[in-house]
């Protein structure tokens, strides 16, 4: 990723991220901030939800939510919940690719 888990700002004299030159990592600053309402939403404007069984999807309203499925789950059970939310027509953000299955 682009940063670290702890963001810390660089202070050194000669650093040249604290400089903001062309071709380095940009610098957090005041700008970056997104507006309350959509902070933290998918890009879609649902909110996230992070499944990781079957029985978990039951809990998933698919107006107001998408589905991640949880990078703890095997390729056999991420089946089976893809074939579910088919059915119940939640929408999943990363599913597996037809050239996985």
């Amino acid at each position: 990723d682009k940063f670290d888990e702890v963001w810390r700002k660089p202070r050194g004299l000669d650093n040249k991220m604290r400089l903001k030159l062309k071709g380095y990592p940009p610098v957090v600053s005041v700008g970056y901030r997104g507006p309350k309402l959509v902070r933290g939403l998918h890009p879609t404007g649902k909110e996230i939800v992070i499944v990781h069984n079957v029985k978990e999807l039951s809990k998933v309203d698919k107006e107001k939510h998408i589905v991640y499925i949880a990078s703890t789950v095997g390729k056999k059970k991420r089946l089976e919940i893809m074939k579910k939310a088919e059915e119940l027509g939640i929408k999943i953000a990363n599913p597996l690719r037809m050239e996985e299955r």
